[in-house]
């Protein structure tokens, strides 16, 4: 019977080896979405202050995931810049030790990164106010606050 086991994990091991990188992407998401419960919804989510907090004490990597065009016209010097369609060919620039916030104007593409950065062991948030609520925050009195603390980092 031991050995009825040993050779049907062998080849279930040998199938999923065998799988096409789109039916194992599948498996994985499907395992996320299976596993997904209210903790995990209110866990996904950062606001523009928890990002700044997160960055000045070094536990978080902004993600800024638009477009390169969009990126050339706008954005922060403290996110680092990686566009969605790049993403998985640049995953080895983000730490698997900080908490990795994906950011877009709305949210959109945020939400789409984080999912990805999750199935690949990343602890990955979305700014739920986006991009532009960020911007919002940074104005004035808060912006030097906030400069004058990550330049001390």
């Amino acid at each position: 019977m031991k050995k009825t086991y040993q050779v049907l994990f062998v080849a279930v091991g040998l199938i999923t080896l065998c799988l096409p990188p789109q039916a194992q992407a599948a498996d994985v998401l499907g395992k996320y979405l299976s596993s997904f419960d209210y903790e995990e919804r209110m866990d996904m989510k950062a606001t523009s202050r928890d990002v700044i907090q997160w960055l000045i004490e070094d536990k978080a990597v902004l993600v800024d995931i638009r477009f390169k065009e969009e990126q050339a016209l706008w954005g922060f010097d403290f996110a680092k810049k990686i566009p969605l369609a790049e993403l998985p060919s640049r995953l080895k620039e983000l730490p698997k030790d900080k908490i990795i916030v994906t950011a877009c104007p709305h949210n959109d593409r945020a939400n789409l990164a984080r999912v990805y950065l999750v199935t690949q062991g990343y602890n990955a948030k979305y700014l739920t106010d986006g991009m532009r609520g960020l911007m919002d925050l940074l104005r004035g009195d808060n912006a030097k606050a906030v400069y004058e603390a990550l330049k001390r980092k």
